[in-house]
């Protein structure tokens, strides 16, 4: 179901962007996505904070760059029921603290960390704000996958740190790797081998479902963005992965069941 009001924890539940042009940003995936960006209170209490919003019900977020020197960046939040709590467990399991446990007004409560190979996340614990109110639908977040150098390692921390359970397959000669929780999959991983440029870090890719992904690479470069992998088909549908025009990487999946 594309609505949704809560999220098991452990399961990825919001996103959102540090961007250096929120008015830039706002307006690029505005259009290429059909968003309505607001900011949802005065600056001096939301910190410039802005909210997307499709049908009415929020699919993610955007806020400027608050660090010197972090470059644009799409961040993949997991909904968790204790943020201290998976602080601990988080640096138990070899991974770091980027920023501890706060609380954000009355929405929730936040952290980032990396994992052992670097790949900054982040967390949520829901009050007000549960997270995104639609998924898996044209505009909306469908899916969050971690590239990484490290996967054996990444299976051992992301295993102890929410309870994720591996299951891998070849797919096109790659080793592809779901996430299960429970009976549902959350997520993906890829391996980063030799074919990846060095300067490319270890990273949560997030992607945004689309009606059409020829479209949406079409757009993305008539708006000032690139394309990193040109639209190609894979066993969920066809998929893109792309640049908007503040060098920030996202992709989009046109489902294969969406008619």
């Amino acid at each position: 179901m594309p609505e949704m009001d809560s999220y098991a924890p452990g399961t990825p539940s919001w996103v959102d962007l540090a961007s250096p042009d929120l008015d830039r940003s706002a307006a690029f995936y505005g259009e290429l996505l059909g968003w309505e960006v607001i900011e949802p209170g005065p600056v001096e209490e939301t910190g410039g904070y802005r909210m997307a919003f499709v049908r009415e019900r929020p699919v993610a977020g955007m806020g400027p760059i608050m660090a010197e020197g972090q470059p644009p960046v799409w961040t993949t939040y997991v909904s968790v029921a204790d943020a201290e709590g998976t602080a601990a467990v988080v640096q138990q399991a070899g991974g770091g603290v980027l920023m501890p446990p706060m609380d954000v007004l009355d929405q929730g409560r936040m952290a980032v960390f990396t994992d052992p190979s670097g790949a900054a996340f982040a967390v949520w614990q829901p009050r007000a704000h549960a997270g995104a109110g639609l998924v898996n639908e044209p505009g909306s977040l469908v899916w969050n996958e971690l590239a990484t150098r490290g996967p054996d390692a990444a299976i051992e921390f992301y295993g102890r740190v929410f309870g994720w359970r591996p299951d891998t397959e070849e797919v096109g000669g790659v080793p592809y790797t779901q996430w299960r929780l429970g009976e549902s999959t959350v997520g993906g991983m890829m391996p980063m081998d030799s074919t990846w440029p060095d300067d490319v870090p270890d990273h949560w890719l997030v992607y945004f479902a689309v009606g059409d992904a020829d479209a949406a690479v079409a757009l993305t470069e008539r708006l000032g963005g690139r394309v990193l992998v040109p639209a190609h088909d894979i066993p969920p549908g066809r998929f893109a992965v792309l640049q908007d025009p503040l060098g920030t990487m996202f992709a989009v999946l046109r489902l294969a069941d969406v008619g």
